[in-house]
């Protein structure tokens, strides 16, 4: 049996369990990572599970802030050589045969403590950009060198493709956020549809909350397209895992656009014969 949170893992074996089981997205696209560096994809997922699950199960900011710093010193003791949880020794040989990047990883735990600090809602676009880069572009930078792409375009691919799945992810999920009390529509796409509310639930109902999303939505396609330009000048063969991850959120960003974000809203999702189609087309030379 699984453990209820990856946080609780005892073992490397409960991390990966707890991966496994944890029914993300993100799953169908490790699959298109050729098994030797799957292990490696495995590990960098843990870690985003585990820091994440801190700053959205904790109640008290303090609480989840001094979790974070533990988190911390884990990733600085990994990159010195050393695992000090079952979740980094999960990570340990990832780090060491791809050469991954403490920076990337402290990214992350900079992003997740963004969403500690405070509840986030309607921040400035650069702030959001902010958010984008350190909690998604992180882990692309990340998995980029595990696909072992070492093209100059690979920097680009994962700047603008964790932008577009980051931005999507908002987009699906406004109100499991909103019930965690956040909302990452920015300010300035709120006040360009006329949206004066304060209060959260005066926001999600308002007439033009749909016209605000539709922004973010624009911006989140932008993104698609500048890595659909990377990935053109991406090693092919190595970034068949990116590409199935780019086509599954572009076809969540088409339905979320086709049903709209008035209430009532409904959580959009791709059924597994939109899953296999997918994969099997990753999987085509």
């Amino acid at each position: 049996m699984p453990v209820p949170s990856i946080l609780e893992a005892k073992t490397p074996r409960e991390a990966l369990d707890c991966v496994k089981n944890s029914g993300s997205s993100f799953l169908l696209g490790m699959m298109a990572v050729p098994r030797k560096r799957r292990a490696a994809m495995f590990g960098l997922y843990a870690f985003c599970r585990a820091v994440d699950d801190i700053a959205d199960d904790f109640a008290d900011s303090t609480i989840r802030l001094s979790r974070l710093q533990e988190w911390r010193a884990h990733v600085e003791r990994l990159f010195a050589g050393e695992a000090t949880h079952p979740v980094m020794e999960l990570l340990q040989p990832g780090v060491a045969e791809y050469g991954l990047a403490k920076e990337d990883f402290l990214a992350v735990i900079e992003g997740m403590e963004m969403d500690a600090a405070e509840d986030i809602q309607g921040p400035a676009w650069a702030m959001l950009d902010a958010y984008c880069d350190r909690v998604a572009s992180a882990v692309g930078r990340a998995s980029v060198r595990i696909f072992g792409d070492t093209s100059d375009a690979a920097p680009d691919l994962a700047h603008h493709l964790g932008r577009a799945l980051q931005l999507t992810n908002i987009l699906r999920d406004i109100d499991e956020d909103a019930g965690r009390g956040r909302l990452y529509i920015p300010r300035e796409a709120l006040d360009e549809a006329g949206i004066a509310a304060e209060d959260l639930d005066g926001i999600l109902i308002h007439p033009s909350f749909d016209h605000a999303c539709r922004a973010v939505a624009r911006k989140a396609a932008h993104h698609f397209d500048l890595a659909d330009a990377a990935l053109l000048k991406c090693n092919r063969r190595r970034v068949k895992a990116a590409r199935l991850m780019r086509d599954y959120y572009e076809r969540l960003l088409y339905r979320l656009l086709v049903q709209g974000w008035d209430v009532p809203r409904f959580r959009v999702s791709l059924g597994f014969f939109d899953r296999l189609g997918l994969m099997l087309r990753a999987m085509m030379p």
